[in-house]
């Protein structure tokens, strides 16, 4: 490539709309221009423990990510190099046997409820966004994803949110925000903020 990858993240609570921004920038710039990487395809295999164990796990902690792996595959490709991204089973809480081959991009965006937490992470960013939206909208939106996306019942999707998602959004994803370069209020909904964006994304890469 002619010229070198810029890396963006994207962080912001469950169902904040990072996902919505994404999309809107790989619709901008076109899948040959632009790569998403989901923090959600690296958390750790949870295969060596029983099911029922797996399933008491807190997913919302930092801890749940191979943050090992996911920095190094990152590097890989700002440095221009194809990586093998894991694919991460949500019913099984597993990775699956096959792998994603993802070649580096021009622009390359990170997205993830915690894509802001890790220092190793955001010395990598040259651009830092956190989507800020208000929590019964985001707890509806995960609802909805996690029945029918996930498979999840309503009851398990309460029962985590009020156990371990609104507390370690409190505690690690809401204080991310003050490393962010940019905050967007209502995610993909903001047409200006994504127009400022995409602004910005273009000086950086003219």
């Amino acid at each position: 490539m002619n010229v070198s990858p810029i890396l963006i993240g994207i962080a912001g609570g469950t169902g904040s709309g990072k996902t919505s921004i994404a999309k809107n920038l790989l619709t901008e710039y076109g899948e040959g221009e632009v790569v998403v990487i989901e923090q959600d395809a690296y958390y750790r295999d949870l295969s060596n423990i029983s099911l029922e164990e797996r399933h008491l796990q807190n997913f919302d902690h930092p801890d749940a990510i191979d943050i090992e792996l996911f920095n190094q595959q990152l590097i890989g490709l700002i440095k221009g190099q194809s990586i093998h991204m894991p694919i991460y089973n949500f019913s099984t809480h597993t990775r699956k046997d096959e792998i994603r081959k993802v070649d580096s991009h021009h622009v390359i965006i990170v997205e993830g409820i915690l894509a802001l937490h890790y220092s190793a992470l955001r010395e990598l960013m040259d651009i830092k966004i956190f989507v800020d939206t208000p929590d019964d909208i985001r707890f509806i939106r995960r609802m909805s994803r996690d029945v029918e996306e996930r498979s999840r019942t309503v009851q398990s999707v309460i029962d985590q949110y009020l156990k371990t998602v609104r507390q370690m959004h409190k505690q690690f994803v809401e204080p991310s925000k003050y490393f962010a370069d940019i905050i967007i209020p209502e995610g993909g909904q903001n047409r200006v903020a994504i127009d400022l964006l995409r602004t910005k994304i273009n000086a950086i890469l003219s």
